[in-house]
């Protein structure tokens, strides 16, 4: 999970703050891993620095700006480094009634509107409050955002909270039209209102300082908030099936060898297939009809790698992702997300959860458990087969003296084991180990750049990649050897290869992930997309990244024709990436068959719920996507969803997509009431 997109509508003191207010970011349950000091100067100016750092990186910020009469920005610049250590060099400002702003993403210029506030794209948390307070002066409750946009906000309920100090009383807002979903704010109750606490469950919560005691409590009361939105949301989204559903005339994907069969109808019953048959051989009874004209019917998708949240429920299933397989998380958050989907309380993929383990540093990811040695590994190991999980993911600073032991003792309590490889370590050593599976391309990738001496829990891990993949031969001995070690030993590999185009996109530049469905975007989801997170001081290092990055993608076709086994995995933007991430492995040489083959059966193989989905078969979860088109031809396809059924919930793309504020790509395929 990236900091930037989450905090980037930004925040800021209000007229009526102290003269120095100091907020820390807790991670982890009460972890300091940052802080924001803001200070309003004589002049009126107003600075404010901003340090967070989690899991060896994030962004280090100065900026500086004073308001106008209205409380939104006259002038505002903010400089520093992005949390991958691209370079943030923004600025803005009102001149002769003319607005003025130049970013990482775009420069431009329009009439200055009255009350506008500039929506910074790379600022700290602290613009916030500049929005909060002159949300709270606009008299119809919106207000207007440069370069575009409207934001406004709601009262969803106020809280009496206490310190040392005495009382406080503070108020939950919930902010929209910045983003596909609400931004919740916690703000004191003012008159002109500034940012008391941001939170975001499970991760991260930025509080004023004296107040660390409330954030839990805070927390909760905003994860009960959101819960109540996000059930309303499956209310109007997820449509029930009324007894048994008969899908006529669909060309079924056959997963299993990746090919695409003749028209069948698929009958539906109990939120399972009941029988497949020759399209219009029987004359079946059901309650509900979809006709699919032809269309193409695939069983449900699979993200092999996300870390689950809250609001990713809508994308991924307005996607056709019907299952994601959790990859690091805080464990009570993703235990009760479990329970909050499987009692239908929120739109969400069914999730396979991977126990997350790592170990002591001041790099240390802390989701999951954080061990110093095997009894501690063994312990958190233990923890995990009790719940269920059938996997076990390593990050980077686990101790590698205590690896070997602790990859046997997870396979003996019946755990796969996947994860990064840990620092000072090669994909070569995890592989001798007995690792099962390595997630993402740079982890593979490092096997070739490092030594014992490199330690790749800083931003090295993305540096030495970018840098010097561009002169890896990939017809070399020492890559074949380490390709044929990945056949002979079985190992999995979950490439994230569209996360990881990151390495090389140029500020101005759209990210490729949302390239081809960019003008579906909100305005500012698409000017958040067009700042690049990687320092490329100039044009022969840009042009090195893209040659590195051309290699990463051609070593995954190599890798699969080999034998390698890959399964689809994202670690970013849910969604829309797995749309990008199968592009680019028919990129590398797999057909789209293949590459749809990674998000259905290697995946369900993998996480082991073949039995219960992954194929289109009697007997298992009717977990299926309807295509208006043929992704298995032209993988572009994918993104043409026109109809969802997660078991007993049938889901239209279009709609989720119109909710979250998406330009729909598809007409729904739509029920029809049955009848013999």
């Amino acid at each position: 999970m990236l900091l930037a997109p989450l905090l980037s509508v930004g925040f800021a003191a209000s007229a009526q703050a102290a003269e120095t207010i100091r907020y820390v970011a807790l991670v982890d349950g009460g972890r300091q891993a940052g802080q924001q000091l803001v200070t309003r100067h004589d002049d009126g100016s107003v600075e404010v620095d901003f340090v967070f750092k989690d899991n060896g990186r994030g962004p280090e910020l100065k900026e500086r700006f004073s308001l106008a009469d209205d409380g939104t920005f006259r002038d505002y610049q903010v400089s520093g480094s992005s949390t991958f250590g691209a370079p943030v060099d923004e600025t803005f400002k009102i001149a002769d009634g003319v607005a003025r702003w130049k970013s990482a993403s775009d420069e431009g210029e329009q009439a200055a509107m009255d009350g506008a506030q500039y929506s910074s794209l790379g600022g700290t948390p602290e613009s916030l409050s500049v929005a909060l307070g002159a949300l709270a002066r606009r008299a119809d409750g919106k207000l207007p955002l440069i370069p575009g946009g409207t934001l406004t906000m709601r009262t969803v309920e106020t809280v009496d909270i206490a310190n040392r100090q005495g009382p406080q009383r503070v108020q939950l807002l919930a902010l929209t039209g910045v983003g596909l979903t609400p931004t919740f704010v916690w703000a004191t109750t003012d008159e002109v209102p500034r940012l008391f606490a941001f939170i975001v469950p499970g991760w991260l919560q930025l509080i004023e300082d004296g107040w660390q005691a409330s954030a839990a409590d805070l927390e909760q009361r905003q994860i009960a908030a959101e819960a109540k939105v996000l059930a309303d949301l499956r209310d109007r989204l997820a449509h029930p099936l009324a007894g048994s559903l008969l899908i006529r005339n669909a060309r079924v994907f056959d997963s299993e060898h990746a090919r695409l069969g003749e028209a069948a109808d698929v009958l539906v019953r109990d939120g399972r297939i009941a029988s497949i048959s020759d399209a219009g051989d029987e004359d079946i009874d059901a309650d509900q009809v979809l006709d699919a004209g032809g269309r193409v019917l695939l069983p449900g998708l699979f993200d092999s790698h996300g870390h689950v949240g809250r609001w990713d429920g809508g994308l991924n299933l307005a996607s056709g992702v019907t299952t994601v397989r959790d990859m690091g998380n805080d464990n009570a958050t993703l235990q009760q997300l479990i329970r909050d989907a499987e009692a239908g309380k929120l739109m969400m993929p069914r999730i396979v959860a991977a126990g997350f383990l790592e170990g002591e540093s001041d790099f240390s990811a802390r989701n999951g458990f954080v061990v110093s040695d095997l009894d501690g590994a063994r312990e958190a190991i233990d923890w995990y087969a009790a719940h269920g999980y059938p996997q076990l993911k390593i990050y980077n600073s686990f101790p590698k003296a205590i690896l070997k032991d602790t990859v046997a003792y997870a396979h003996r309590r019946g755990l796969r084991v996947s994860g990064h490889v840990p620092a000072f370590l090669r994909a070569q050593d995890a592989i001798d180990a007995g690792y099962d599976e390595i997630q993402h391309i740079n982890q593979l990738l490092l096997n070739f750049f490092v030594d014992e001496d490199t330690d790749t829990r800083t931003l090295a891990r993305f540096y030495l990649v970018a840098d010097k993949t561009a002169g890896l031969d990939l017809d070399s001995a020492p890559v074949q050897d380490f390709i044929a070690s990945l056949v002979s030993h079985r190992v999995v590999i979950d490439p994230t290869l569209a996360t990881f185009e990151f390495l090389h996109q140029r500020d101005g530049q759209m990210s490729p992930i949302v390239a081809d469905v960019a003008e579906h975007l909100p305005p500012d989801i698409q000017r958040g997309r067009r700042a690049a997170e990687m320092n490329i001081p100039d044009a022969e290092t840009g042009e090195r990244y893209d040659r590195s990055f051309a290699k990463l993608v051609e070593f995954v076709g190599r890798a699969h024709a080999a034998g390698v086994p890959v399964v689809a995995g994202t670690d970013e933007m849910v969604g829309f990436t797995l749309q990008r991430e199968l592009a680019l492995y028919v990129q590398a040489g797999m057909t789209p068959g293949e590459a749809l083959q990674t998000a259905t059966w290697n995946a369900a193989e993998v996480a082991r719920v073949l039995d219960d989905r992954g194929s289109i078969a009697v007997g298992k979860r009717a977990d299926l996507v309807l295509f208006d088109g043929d992704p298995s031809a032209d993988i572009a396809d994918v993104r043409k969803v026109a109809f969802v059924l997660q078991g007993d919930r049938a889901y239209y793309p279009s709609e989720i997509h119109e909710a979250l504020g998406i330009k729909p790509f598809v007409a729904p395929v739509r029920l029809q009431a049955g009848g013999r």
